[in-house]
This record gives structure tokens, sequence and C-alpha cells, in this order.
């Protein structure tokens, strides 16, 4: 099996389940790929970017309260400062963005005046999404201009975070403010119709995946890293910014950004692209932030007994389940958690460091006590409470 990126527009009605979170979504967070508001030769697509507009004031209309995050800051400074191509250098992209960011906010700002709505605009960076009280900030702010009736156009702060440039995508960002601002739908806009069956472009019957209902490893090795040339996503980003949706119970769509009517058409429960189903019961806010918002230091590798309790019996995470450890990291630090195949299933807050997890693994907690009674001041080194299961 493999994942195509292919347009195709087929149209079927949503189960019952998807059709519900549609028919009861109030908040929905839109995110709009380079492609979708840029031509192929990088330069903003004004007339595209209208209708989007126009696509939005008709959910507005209805009473949706909507998010926008957007990309397109950079193409729109290239196109600006009249380069022939998006710069590869670090100083080049920042300057682009930082001239594109005040160029796109004010078509924003001018294609919705013509509905009467006002824009915002909050450039966010992993700052504000690692830090706990930043975290909180970003929520409250993004709640009050919901609030007010304004329309929040989210971007990354391209034009002073350099890893945001080099790795970022807004497709994580997305399901990240999906997450902050408790949405109801998170639909990724882009030059992709949906999931697919196998790839079209090498032979066999490919067919477009309605529904997903969890992120396996299977489905997560299907996705490949292509993007456009002007963008800086891709498949991959996408299955994990639907990962973050599932776990925040925000359901997600995946597809193409041109298709005419497309915003309109997915909120009345007309199956197009993708649809990831959320889950039932969603993590609290803290669990969410230890999953998706905090960064990790490092890795813990655990025994298939430990995998066992620590995912069918909701146990915390002891010394003697550890194998081994990977990177530096302290107490208080977010580790990933790793069976014995290196496959992630978890992720918590660790009481010990690494250098202590690695004196410590693999021993009875009183052995370790009697050993190391200097460095064990907790039994569990991820407490239950401190630990999210990601399968």
């Amino acid at each position: 099996m493999f994942i195509s990126f292919i347009i195709q527009h087929t149209e079927v009605q949503i189960n019952c389940k998807g059709l519900n979170a549609f028919r009861n979504a109030r908040r929905v967070v839109i995110k709009l790929g380079t492609s979708t508001i840029t031509k192929s030769t990088g330069e903003i697509d004004h007339v595209q970017l209208k209708n989007i507009v126009d696509q939005v004031a008709k959910l507005r209309a209805k009473d949706y309260q909507v998010v926008i995050v957007s990309s397109g800051a950079i193409a729109a400074g290239v196109e600006s400062l009249g380069l022939k191509a998006r710069p590869a250098a670090i100083p080049e992209l920042q300057a682009a963005a930082s001239v594109g960011q005040g160029l796109l906010l004010h078509e924003y700002a001018t294609l919705f005046s013509e509905h009467g709505l006002k824009v915002g605009q909050v450039l966010l960076t992993q700052h504000d999404i690692v830090h706990r009280q930043q975290y909180l900030n970003s929520r409250n702010a993004l709640k009050t201009l919901l609030k007010l009736g304004i329309v929040p156009i989210i971007n990354e702060n391209d034009a002073t975070a350099v890893d945001e440039i080099k790795f970022g995508d807004n497709d994580t960002l997305a399901a990240l403010v999906a997450n902050l601002v408790n949405a109801d739908i998170l639909i990724l806009l882009s030059d992709i119709e949906g999931l697919y069956t196998c790839d079209p472009r090498f032979g066999g019957d490919a067919c477009l995946i309605p529904e997903v209902k969890d992120i396996t490893s299977e489905l997560e090795d299907l996705a490949g890293s292509v993007g456009s040339e002007f963008g800086s996503g891709g498949m991959a980003t996408k299955v994990q910014a639907a990962r973050i949706a599932i776990f925040a119970c925000v359901g997600m769509v995946i597809t193409n950004g041109r298709r005419p009517n497309v915003l309109v058409d997915i909120m009345d429960g007309k199956r197009i692209g993708t649809f990831f189903i959320p889950r039932k019961k969603k993590l609290s806010g803290r669990k969410l932030w230890i999953a998706f918002g905090k960064s990790t230091a490092g890795s813990i590798t655990v025994d298939d007994g430990a995998v066992n309790a620590l995912i069918a019996s909701g146990k915390s995470l002891l010394p003697a389940g550890v194998v081994a450890s990977e990177g530096e990291f302290q107490e208080g630090d977010a580790v990933n958690i790793k069976d014995m195949r290196g496959r992630i299933f978890g992720k918590g807050i660790t009481n010990y460091s690494s250098d202590e997890v690695d004196r410590i693994k693999g021993l009875k907690t009183s052995e370790a006590m009697e050993k190391y009674p200097e460095s064990m001041n907790n039994e569990e080194i991820i407490h239950r409470d401190c630990l999210v299961i990601l399968r």
C-alpha cells in the first residue's frame, strides 16, 4: 500500500458518526497550505484567496466561529521582493517572511472587510506551545478574539524563529491551534485530496480512503514527505496533525483547497477528501499539553512486560521495565517511550535524569532504593498521571 497525492472529486455522505461531528460543530480551524493560495510560480493567487475568504464569510453567516492558519507569508514576500524563486538561505527566508506577513494580513483584512468582518493577526512560535504559561496565554487570547467576533489569522513567526522556517509546518501548528481553542473541526486545505490505498503513479487501483479511525504505525509508514515547491509540508505532517486532532477530540479533514465551495460543502456534511474520526473521550488539558505541546528531550525504551502494564493496565513506569535511554534529559523533561522494536507508543514527564535512568534501569524498585538511596526520590520513573499512551 501507498499514499498518493492526486485530486479526485469524489462525493459521498459521511456515516452517522462522522455526520454528527459536523452537525454539532460550532468552532472550525482552517489551514490554508501554500499551494492552496499561491500560483505555480509561487506568487499569491489573489483570486483564490478571495474565493476562500468568501467561503469563510458564508460559514460565519451560519454562526460558525472560524480560525485561519495561513501559509503564504514567504510566498508573498518573494513576490513583493521580485525574487525568481523561494530563497534557500535562512536570512533571505526571514526577510521574505517579514515583508510578506504584513502584505498577506493586509489582503486578508481588506477581503474580510467586504463582508463586515475584522481580522486579528496572531504569530506563534514553539515557545508559545512548549511553555505552559505561554500556552495558556495564547489560548486565552485566541478565545477572546473569537468571542469578539474577530477572525484570527495565525502563522508561525517565520521572521525571527529559525527552527520554524527550517523544520516547521502549518499542519502541526493548525492541529495545536485546534486543541488550543477547543475546535470541533480542523480542515487542512492543500493540493491533495486525501489518503489513498496505493499510488496510481506507479500502477494499481488507487482508492480514496474516506475515513480513518486510528493513526497506526502502518498508516504512518505510508506517509511520504513530498511537499510543493513553495511549501514546507507533506503527507507525513498531515498524518501527524491528524494524530493531534484525534486525541484532542477534533474531527479532521484533508482535501483539495481548490475544489469549488469546498469549505461550505465540508461543513454541510458532504464526504470530501479523508475524514479522521475523533476519539470519544478527550485527554485532559495537561495530558494533551504533555503529548503534543511539550517538546521531547530524549526517549526511554521498555520491555514487552512494561508495554503491557502501561497500555493495558494503566500502570506507572517503574525501573524494572526500562531497557535503555537515549538523549540527555533532566528531571521534569518530556521523553518518548518506545517498545523493543523502536516504536514510540507513549510520552511522559520523567522523574529522573538520563544518567539516573541508566543507573537504575532493570532493577526492582526495592533494589534501586537500596542500591541508590540518594537518587531514589520517586518509586516511578514516570507516574501514570504524567504519562500519555499514544497508541
